[in-house]
């Protein structure tokens, strides 16, 4: 679908330009002086975007705000990223009721691992891969639910955890204090974990 950005690179107010967009769902690690988190839902577009760009609105053919103007891959070709609409929208209502942005925080450190057939089988997930505990934070709530490094999280509340990623994405504000259910494989077999994150700003 083609699309506008609008803003003010290099200086250069009012600069409009155009292109399409072509891919949605990315996701967009993101480092800030204190911790590096993930973007979701990031909205990839050909637009041409410079420093300046940032902040400003990525509009359909239909005029609506898609998205805001986030960053660019430097050396490529066209390559442009804006957080979605959606996104956007989310954040501001969480920092104008809470200050912040809550997400749930369980505790852990974690690598994206193959998960072997016989694992998925009997965690009933369709996936090959999924995600290795590789620290458990001492007295967090994964450590005290029963968690350990080197386990294994196939699925949470029955839906496949396919990478750091999907992990990152589940853990949203809405888990905070709820229990979720984690399918966990070990040496030992498969078994369901019972974790209640907190909240924690990100």
């Amino acid at each position: 679908d083609p699309v506008m950005a609008v803003g003010n690179p290099l200086g250069l107010a009012g600069t409009v330009t155009a292109g399409v967009v072509s891919a949605l769902g990315r996701s967009m690690p993101a480092r800030s002086r204190t911790a590096a988190r993930l973007i979701e839902d990031v909205i990839q577009t050909d637009a041409a975007l410079n420093p300046g760009n940032s902040g400003g609105p990525l509009v359909s053919s239909a005029g609506e705000v898609i998205g805001v103007n986030t960053a660019m891959i430097h050396g490529a070709q066209g390559i442009a990223f804006a957080v979605a609409s959606n996104t956007a929208n989310f954040v501001i209502s969480e920092i104008i009721r809470f200050g912040r942005v809550r997400r749930a925080f369980i505790g852990v450190s974690a690598d994206t691992t193959n998960l072997p057939r016989r694992a998925a089988l009997l965690s009933q997930v369709s996936t090959s891969t999924a995600v290795r505990l590789r620290s458990v934070e001492k007295n967090g709530p994964a450590a005290k639910a029963g968690l350990k490094e080197g386990d294994i999280i196939a699925a949470i509340d029955g839906r496949p955890v396919t990478g750091v990623d999907d992990l990152v994405r589940m853990l949203d504000a809405e888990r905070i204090g709820r229990e979720t259910l984690c399918t966990v494989v070990r040496r030992t077999g498969v078994s369901q974990v019972t974790v209640t994150p907190v909240a924690r700003a990100g």
